[in-house]
């Protein structure tokens, strides 16, 4: 078995309710140090990484918006969460022997540095884990596009779009036994079957950049490790 990466530079995108418990709170200790280890494996094969979380596990902007808050605001509510996922990524890698670095798309004082392609892409070449927080700092986009326009900010090989379950299927497997996973898809076809892998705007940015895609289960043992070697895992969405 291969132990030399396919991908040397990758975006993960993570929802923020990867970091929360099943219980409702808003943080899962195991969870953190779960994704501090898988990155370590990853970060171990000399691979660079950066992370986007969403903030779900906290509040996302259309739950803001739902509550009265104007739209552009209940936005940056679910952008500054993100900013707080990322504080608490960037604890769990270092208390993981891991160097981070947190950049934020919006200002936040002395939370994040100020995101920027350079900066970003320094930390990488330095071995340092890049956490890409505040979206891209604009209202009515969201993370997943943020995820591939960094990966085009940094030249990421690919994304790692990271999920609860191993793939993407023609319907929900947990709904439909008769659902069939797919091991490789393209971008207009998934399209065209409106399978809500990412959001369209998301899709654009990967179509337009040729940057592809890997969906796979984040909780299977050593996932992020095998991905970033090139085993055969998930389904990955292409040109």
């Amino acid at each position: 078995m291969t132990s030399q990466p396919r991908y040397r530079r990758v975006i993960l995108k993570l929802s923020g309710e990867t970091l929360g418990s099943r219980q409702g709170d808003i943080f899962d200790p195991a969870a953190l140090k779960f994704l501090a280890a898988n990155v370590r494996e990853v970060a171990d094969l000399g691979v660079e990484i950066g992370i986007v979380g969403g903030g779900g596990n906290i509040v996302r902007g259309v739950t803001a918006g739902a509550l009265g808050i104007e739209r552009t605001a209940a936005d940056q509510v679910g952008m500054l969460a993100t900013v707080i996922n990322g504080m608490a990524m960037r604890g769990a890698l270092e208390e993981a022997g891991l160097r981070a670095r947190l950049f934020s798309a919006v200002p936040v004082g002395p939370a994040a540095e100020p995101y920027s392609p350079r900066s970003a892409r320094a930390a990488l070449a330095a071995g340092e884990v890049a956490i890409f927080s505040g979206g891209t700092g604009c209202a009515f986009v969201s993370t997943d596009t943020a995820a591939l326009l960094r990966a085009c900010d940094i030249g990421a090989a690919a994304v790692f779009k990271a999920t609860k379950v191993d793939g993407i299927y023609t319907a929900d497997p947990k709904k439909d036994l008769s659902a069939a996973r797919f091991d490789d898809l393209t971008y207009v076809k998934a399209l065209e079957m409106g399978l809500k892998i990412m959001d369209a705007a998301a899709f654009g940015v990967a179509a337009e950049s040729g940057v592809p895609i890997l969906v796979f289960d984040f909780w299977a043992p050593h996932a992020l490790r095998r991905a970033a070697l090139g085993e055969k895992i998930g389904t990955l969405v292409h040109a």
